[in-house]
């Protein structure tokens, strides 16, 4: 998917294209995520359609939900979707991000050639 370090860089229009991609696969993760979320507060605790996508967008933002569950279920639900949400947010950064490091990371060369042209060894003095 990326360009090995020995390749040239990416053309902009090429890049553009790799980080839309990136961006609609993480997107299509938060819609799975929330929709996974609201079908678990809808059907086990009964919430509205609206409830369920307020707990559900707040758990995956990380603020928390507004209405405690009180059954044993939505508690359940609750702490588990609550730990998926935040390894699913690092992990979507992750993916929304990873060509923009790339391409950070292949413009510094950050693991440089061994003897780069132009650059003159250094001789030992004879002894």
């Amino acid at each position: 998917m990326f360009e090995h370090k020995s390749q040239p860089l990416l053309s902009w229009s090429g890049f553009l294209r790799r980080l839309a991609a990136s961006t609609s696969i993480g997107l299509a993760l938060v819609v799975v995520s929330l929709l996974a979320g609201m079908v678990g507060y809808h059907s086990i605790e009964g919430l509205s359609w609206t409830d369920a996508f307020l707990n559900a967008s707040m758990l995956l933002g990380g603020m928390g939900p507004l209405e405690h569950e009180r059954s044993g279920p939505g508690k359940l639900f609750e702490g588990l979707y609550a730990l998926y949400c935040g390894l699913a947010v690092i992990s979507i950064a992750a993916i929304i991000f990873a060509p923009v490091i790339h391409r950070f990371m292949h413009k510094l060369h950050a693991d440089p050639p061994a003897n780069p042209p132009g650059r003159r060894r250094l001789r030992k003095p004879p002894a």
